[in-house]
């Protein structure tokens, strides 16, 4: 009995881990993500770095970084839910 309850213990630690790793991985390609759009929006609004920035390059990037939070938010959101399903099948 002993050595079963052994083994199922190994095996929610395995479980627990491989759950772990995969929150981790997409963690990774959330940064990744965010570090991409944060290429584009540079790229998009900025021409040349100055001292000052213009009202065009201003508006844009004020867009861009609600376009940014709106994108966190659905990530962040669309995380918990995955999340919430997988602790709800457990």
């Amino acid at each position: 009995m002993a050595a079963d309850d052994a083994m199922e213990g190994n095996k929610l630690t395995e479980s627990e881990l491989q759950e772990f790793f995969m929150a981790e991985k997409q963690k990774a390609q959330i940064q990744a993500q965010i570090h991409e759009f944060n290429d584009i929006c540079w790229e998009k609004c900025v021409d040349k770095p100055g001292v000052k920035l213009d009202s065009r390059t201003e508006t844009c990037l004020s867009n861009c970084v609600d376009r940014f939070i709106d994108v966190s938010l659905l990530i962040t959101n669309r995380f918990a839910q995955i999340l919430q399903k997988s602790v709800g099948n457990m």
